[in-house]
């Protein structure tokens, strides 16, 4: 208070900012509080290969959510942790019985919040014999329950050598087999992606022909890939699915090797950006699910009433 009173002497302009400021944050506390409608937290970390350090900012995130009112968390790919070489990646990994998602478990339990986790560097069925891994997304409940696990099917094999990006996410992952229905949560029905899968389309049009509101796709995205195609990209799976999309990011330099973009957003039904966290800071952003508002956009534009049947779409092939 000493503090505010001295800037307040020294800069009234400043001080009147600031105080503005403070106080539109605290109706934005209460709004989100206070309204009946869910409170999803979309939030933005910057991962090592260091696993309790990942750990202790998750969980600082997932408490600052719960306080802001936050009933569903999301965190992005690589919470866990992002390896600087194949073998640090490997040898880091778990299984789904292993003590990260277990802890994680256990903080969902503790603080009654849903979390979507993704992607978990989840060692393979047949790890012992292959030594490779899925990416998996993965939704514990409030009681801390597993209710569903995605692993990634579309895999970030590029080269992109003018602009520096050069991944082989196959070398080390194993696609995953299949697509899972979208899950019933506190904030609405989430359907599960990760990263890469935002650019297929066809993935998200199947998760809301099968109830999805809600697509997520938690991220690791490239600089160079996250300035040119990660917003358009997800505003456009949302314009054409009339659903919220939800996707946490990583941030910053994870090592010497690697940095992502960042910009952890939440997009309306109608492609509008209602929450981002900047390509910087660690962070969140808490973003209301509106469930009448995709309701009404669905009503006014009735795009799924006019797709045509699947063979039509076919007829070139």
């Amino acid at each position: 208070m000493r503090v505010f009173a001295a800037l307040r002497q020294r800069s009234p302009p400043l001080a009147a900012s600031l105080l503005a400021l403070i106080s539109r944050a605290g109706r934005e506390q209460i709004r989100m509080s206070s309204s009946s409608l869910p409170v999803a937290a979309v939030c933005q970390m910057t991962a090592t290969p260091d696993k309790e350090a990942n750990f202790s900012a998750c969980t600082r995130l997932v408490e600052q959510a719960k306080e802001g009112g936050a009933c569903m968390v999301f965190l992005p790919e690589g919470f866990d942790y992002i390896g600087s070489n194949r073998e640090e990646t490997l040898q880091l990994s778990e299984g789904l019985d292993g003590d990260i998602i277990s802890r994680y478990s256990h903080l969902a339990r503790k603080l009654d919040v849903w979390l979507s986790l993704g992607g978990f560097h989840e060692r393979g069925h047949d790890w012992t014999t292959d030594r490779r891994i899925y990416n998996s997304h993965i939704i514990i409940n409030g009681q801390g329950e597993m209710v569903s696990v995605y692993r990634k099917a579309h895999l970030f094999d590029v080269e992109l050598t003018s602009k520096g990006v050069s991944l082989k996410e196959s070398a080390f992952t194993v696609p995953g087999p299949r697509l899972v229905p979208p899950v019933q949560t506190p904030v609405g029905k989430v359907g599960l992606g990760v990263c890469y899968d935002l650019r297929f389309p066809e993935l998200s049009s199947a998760l809301q022909r099968h109830g999805a509101e809600i697509l997520t796709y938690p991220s690791a995205f490239t600089v160079a890939t996250g300035t040119a195609h990660w917003e358009v990209l997800l505003r456009a799976r949302a314009i054409e699915t009339q659903c919220f999309v939800l996707a946490a990011a990583q941030v910053g330099a994870h090592h010497a090797k690697r940095t992502s973009y960042g910009h952890a957003l939440a997009v309306d039904p109608w492609g509008e950006v209602i929450g981002d966290c900047g390509g910087s800071d660690v962070g969140l952003t808490l973003v209301q699910i509106d469930l009448q508002r995709l309701r009404d956009v669905r009503r006014d534009m009735p795009v799924q009433q006019h797709r045509r049947d699947k063979d039509f779409y076919c007829g070139l092939d």
